[in-house]
């Protein structure tokens, strides 16, 4: 993969992370739920889709991993989006949307701190 996929693919992630902050702050800002739902969801599959997409071309092992974590937190906030709509009442979904927050505050530290380390460009 060229330097110029990279870099779409880098901006279809963000694309995707800033619709799911988006789905998220909507129904706290008092906007209609039901469209904060689709938001969220479509923010959640565009995320995925560029996971998908994103890998890890180097030697490291643990920076490998971090990379596959992130694939997970973007699988984690599908499965909140399906929570969603599957038992709106309950807050199943914001556990979900929290753990893959969490994971993502985790790897965005690691991945440069590993990359550092290592002597490797990210």
């Amino acid at each position: 993969m060229n330097q110029n996929n990279s870099n779409a693919l880098t901006w279809v992630v963000t694309a995707g992370m800033v619709l799911i902050v988006v789905g998220v702050l909507m129904p706290i800002l008092g906007y209609s739920i039901l469209v904060s739902r689709w938001i969220f969801c479509g923010g959640a599959a565009v995320n995925l889709i560029g996971r998908i997409f994103v890998r890890y071309k180097g030697e490291n092992i643990r920076i490998k991993r971090l990379f596959r974590l992130e694939f997970w937190a973007a699988v984690f906030f599908c499965v909140s989006g399906f929570f969603q709509f599957y038992s709106p009442a309950t807050s199943d979904w914001l556990a979900f949307t929290l753990a893959g927050g969490a994971i993502l505050v985790y790897t965005s530290i690691m991945i440069p701190r590993l990359s550092k380390k290592s002597g490797e460009a990210e």
